[in-house]
């Protein structure tokens, strides 16, 4: 099978979609969007995710407790979680049409264009739908931080690592799917071979498909025509 730079698009759009995915799955779960150390108490660190809170201490382990309600986590963490859930699902349901529509499945060719192309839009939408939350949490963080109204003694939240995963799996899903439906755009354009006598350049790929006997009327006539 040829490897043609259609094939080789959608075979990066499936690499970076998978690696996006992976890494928004794992930071909607894990306990690291935020975390705190205490002044008084520095082998104590806290974290807190979208399900639970975490007390890390050197010597006693880890200790977790899960949010009491779902109403009355605060708000911001409550919208992040359904948005996260969401970009998890649109973005495998994508993942899933994306991996049956490339060119070396046997499929017809309709069908596997239809694929891509809602695979790549369902792609591109898990990555921005992503974004929100965790941009979201990152600018609430920033800003209380920074609040002039909290006194200097009060310890402040900083970025946890999922933070920095959900930016990164947002990435790769925008990438994925930009990719994907860049392959989508090549494959539609018609193909172009060159005279290297005269340097004309012919479209075949439109002329085949209408008129079969003018590609063998072209070679006769061009002999130097490369196809």
């Amino acid at each position: 099978m040829t490897v043609t730079w259609k094939l080789k698009l959608q075979y990066g759009a499936l690499f970076f979609s998978v690696l996006g995915c992976v890494l928004i799955c794992v930071s909607t779960f894990v306990p690291l969007w935020k975390f705190l150390n205490l002044d008084l108490n520095e082998m104590e660190t806290w974290n807190m995710g979208l399900w639970h809170i975490c007390v890390v201490q050197e010597e006693g382990g880890t200790e977790c407790k899960y949010y009491d309600s779902f109403l009355a986590m605060p708000y911001d963490l409550r919208i992040s979680r359904i948005l996260m859930f969401l970009a998890n699902g649109i973005g495998l349901t994508g993942l899933v049409m994306a991996s049956f529509g490339i060119d070396c499945l046997k499929f017809e060719k309709e069908i596997k264009k239809k694929l891509s192309i809602c695979g790549g839009i369902l792609l591109l939408l898990s990555g921005i739908i992503s974004l929100v939350p965790v941009s979201w949490i990152a600018y609430n963080t920033v800003q209380e931080f920074w609040d002039e109204s909290i006194p200097d003694i009060v310890p402040r939240w900083e970025f946890g690592d999922a933070v920095f995963m959900g930016w990164f799996g947002a990435f790769f899903l925008l990438l994925g799917g930009s990719l994907l439906l860049c392959s989508m755009i090549i494959a539609s354009k018609p193909t172009f071979a060159l005279n290297k006598t005269s340097g004309e350049q012919y479209p075949l790929a439109h002329t085949t498909l209408r008129y079969p006997d003018q590609l063998a009327l072209t070679a006769l006539r061009h002999p130097d025509l490369t196809v």
